[in-house]
């Protein structure tokens, strides 16, 4: 009996000293309550977007024949007049010894250049625009009035030849310079158009050329 309760204590004592060695390690190094929750992978930020490089739908390239430029260009018209020469879509303003500034225009599609002397009336900063009965009654959708302003088909600066409908002013459709397009009138880029605008008076003379005017050196570039 005495024997039995010996080896019943020892059973205990080994019992007591594997509790404290369990408890010891398992505060050394704790299990997780919940170990069949996953922690969430971490998501990948996404890649930026690609922005496609901005392009400036105004900007047109004017080829080097259509920019102004001062050209030697004989003739006998004075100083301050302006010729016309519709075939080639060129504006000369005459400079006198031998040489002109000359700009790239747009002319009169076919069907409506004209020709003829003429002189400037009028002139007109951003003018406003009212097309002429002839014109409505061809195109009846187009605008009684317009003011003026960048969306006005006359541009920035305008001058009005005798008492004719016919204009020489600027364009919101620069890609037209160097074509033969309008009703007639004859248009410059607002930049050139500006650049002659301050450059004559009213009582200017123009010289509107043919269609079939032909002249051989078209002006020699200078500078």
């Amino acid at each position: 009996m005495q024997k039995s309760s010996k080896l019943a204590a020892a059973a205990m004592g080994a019992l007591a000293i594997g509790a404290i060695a369990f408890s010891t390690s398992a505060a050394a190094a704790p299990l997780p309550l919940f170990p069949f929750f996953m922690t969430p992978p971490t998501e990948a930020a996404p890649p930026p977007v690609a922005v496609a490089p901005s392009q400036d739908e105004g900007t047109v390239v004017m080829p080097a024949r259509l920019k102004r430029q001062v050209v030697n260009y004989a003739t006998r018209e004075a100083p301050g007049t302006i010729i016309i020469d519709t075939p080639n879509t060129y504006l000369y303003l005459v400079l006198g010894n031998g040489q002109a500034m000359r700009y790239g225009i747009g002319v009169g599609r076919d069907g409506f250049t004209w020709s003829g002397t003429q002189t400037i009336t009028k002139k007109a900063e951003w003018p406003d625009w009212t097309p002429p009965p002839e014109m409505i009654q061809r195109q009846p959708y187009l605008p009684r009035h317009m003011a003026g302003g960048p969306g006005n088909p006359l541009g920035a600066r305008a001058m009005y030849l005798g008492g004719t409908i016919y204009r020489i002013h600027g364009t919101n459709a620069p890609e037209t310079i160097g074509t033969h397009v309008s009703s007639g009138c004859l248009r410059l880029t607002n930049e050139d158009v500006s650049d002659l605008y301050s450059r004559v008076n009213v009582g200017t003379k123009v010289i509107v050329l043919p269609m079939t005017y032909r002249r051989a050196d078209l002006g020699t570039t200078i500078r």
